[in-house]
């Protein structure tokens, strides 16, 4: 596989200078080593992890950040379809096409002749009459078929609900979504206290499928809504940490009756 310097080397020709560089990094006979042994699966990994990285620099609102971020994202669509296109399975034009093709009939009422005036509840019921289209296409019967496997749990859970009370299987009140995670509560104690621990796991994921169920009935993100929580919980034992080292102590030898108050002063001034 040979490759052109020129293009490469040439700054100003956008998409197509990122793909030939990753076709030399791919070369089997002048390419990276650790480039050329890489396939899908081991790949995919580093997927995940730029995505990541891409909502953070967000959460930040580093722009410089998120334009390097978005580079990284993208390099990986690069690099998949690169190995895609060495196997002849699809190319980077046919990717874009599909996305392209997706996106306007996903949208009837842009690029159709449909009514843009609708509700934005009567777009979502369209919106999930053209998926059902395309997943009877694909062989996807089901309402949750399509729901990725490797999508965080907590994200996962959510998007099941979502599907799943789109079609009319909900709780109609939340006073229901309390009593069931009343119910799982009182289910994961006596799994505790009598069953083995593979029962204790299944009890405790019961659990945390109903708090997702109640934050989505309150319309809150469980995911962010942990995550403030997490950066609740760092604030606060920072105060405790710092105010423990001020007295010249340290933090490992502090007693829990030491650092429970200090906590308690934490939460007093609103950390």
């Amino acid at each position: 596989m040979s490759f052109d310097e020129n293009l490469i080397n040439n700054p100003s020709k956008g998409m197509p200078r990122l793909q030939e560089i990753m076709r030399a990094l791919r070369d089997p006979d002048s390419g990276c080593p650790w480039d050329i042994e890489q396939n899908f699966k081991t790949i995919a990994p580093y997927t995940i992890e730029e995505a990541y990285e891409v909502a953070d620099a967000i959460e930040r609102e580093n722009w410089d950040d998120l334009k390097n971020e978005l580079g990284d994202l993208l390099l990986q669509t690069v690099y998949h379809t690169q190995m895609a296109e060495e196997e002849n399975l699809f190319n980077f034009n046919d990717v874009i096409n599909q996305i392209s093709e997706k996106m306007i009939q996903r949208h009837p009422h842009v690029f159709g002749n449909e009514n843009r005036n609708k509700t934005s509840n009567q777009q979502v019921k369209d919106w999930e009459a053209i998926k059902a289209e395309e997943r009877a296409k694909k062989n996807q019967a089901g309402v949750l078929d399509d729901v990725a496997l490797n999508l965080p749990a907590l994200v996962r859970s959510l998007k099941l609900q979502k599907r799943a009370a789109r079609v009319g299987f909900d709780w109609p009140e939340i006073s229901q979504v309390l009593d069931k995670i009343d119910e799982e509560t009182k289910e994961l104690v006596e799994a505790k206290e009598n069953e083995s621990q593979e029962r204790i796991n299944e009890e405790f994921g019961d659990l945390m499928f109903s708090i997702v169920n109640l934050g989505r009935h309150l319309k809150v993100d469980p995911e962010e809504a942990l995550k403030q929580t997490n950066k609740k919980f760092i604030d606060r034992f920072k105060f405790v940490e710092e105010a423990i080292l001020s007295e010249g102590k340290d933090v490992q030898s502090a007693s829990l009756e030491e650092m429970e108050k200090l906590w308690n002063k934490a939460k007093k001034n609103q950390y």
